[in-house]
């Protein structure tokens, strides 16, 4: 199966959708179950753009540490670049199975769509466990892709390319059994609660519209894999942008937030 990949341009296109309102809505949510204090010191695994990782530096402010990993260093960059005048702010490329911070070391811990990508979440979890002071904070939100409800003309070929679509990730339903994994991982469960990224009328400047582009680009790329061609793959698109022409586009999809103490 072909993973997603983030370069340079994706990286940028990336930040262009955490930019929409309702990927900022969400971002405002996490802040709120994080609740971080001036002085904490907090990790954001899967660090992306950098957008969620500036707001939490001037939250902990200039007493606390923010530090942001990333596996992609075109993503490392364009954090960095965001966060330079940040002296509480380090990024740095990393990744989640392999924390290199010391025991106890810190106060919380967030990542946002990235656990669906890691291979191994157990061992993720056990190193968040490790890292994390006793009583500390954990908030992983990530998408389950069955909640997906999208419309279309042809559900038989939707259905065909969103199983191509799931190849992108490693779990594209790793929310029904994060839970679980948390608690036998240790931690205390203490919210869990959906964020929907609801887009009942195409509007451009929203998540819905910024992942179109994505889930087309892969799938296209990809499509051979699940024996669709190239036609198939355009008539697809094709009713996506007759159904927006006709103003008949719907698009809803949730995430889920789960927030733990150590």
């Amino acid at each position: 199966m072909t993973r997603m990949t983030f370069d340079e341009a994706s990286a940028r296109a990336l930040e262009v959708i955490y930019m929409t309102p309702d990927v900022v809505a969400q971002r405002a949510r996490v802040l709120d179950l994080l609740a971080l204090a001036p002085g904490e010191r907090v990790l954001d695994i899967g660090v992306g753009p950098g957008l969620l990782a500036h707001d939490l530096a001037r939250l902990v402010g200039e007493t606390g540490q923010v530090i942001g990993i990333d596996l992609s260093p075109d993503m490392v960059a364009v954090a960095h670049s965001r966060l330079k005048d940040l002296p509480q702010a380090r990024i740095q490329t990393g990744e989640a199975t392999h924390l290199d911070m010391s025991d106890g070391s810190l106060d919380a811990v967030v990542s946002t769509q990235v656990f669906e990508y890691v291979t191994d979440v157990p061992r993720a979890l056990a190193e968040v466990h490790r890292v994390l002071r006793p009583g500390g904070r954990v908030l992983i939100l990530d998408t389950d892709w069955r909640s997906l409800v999208w419309h279309n003309s042809d559900q038989a070929l939707m259905d065909r390319a969103l199983a191509c679509w799931d190849d992108h990730l490693h779990d594209p339903h790793l929310p029904a059994r994060l839970g679980p994994m948390m608690r036998q991982a240790g931690f205390e469960m203490r919210r869990v609660e959906i964020l929907p990224m609801l887009t009942p009328r195409y509007q451009p400047v929203t998540y819905a519209a910024g992942m179109l582009r994505s889930i087309f680009t892969f799938v296209r790329r990809n499509a051979a894999q699940h024996g669709l061609s190239d036609q198939e793959v355009q008539a697809w698109q094709d009713d996506q942008a007759d159904l927006i022409a006709r103003d008949e586009f719907f698009f809803s999809l949730n995430r889920f937030a789960f927030l733990a103490t150590r």
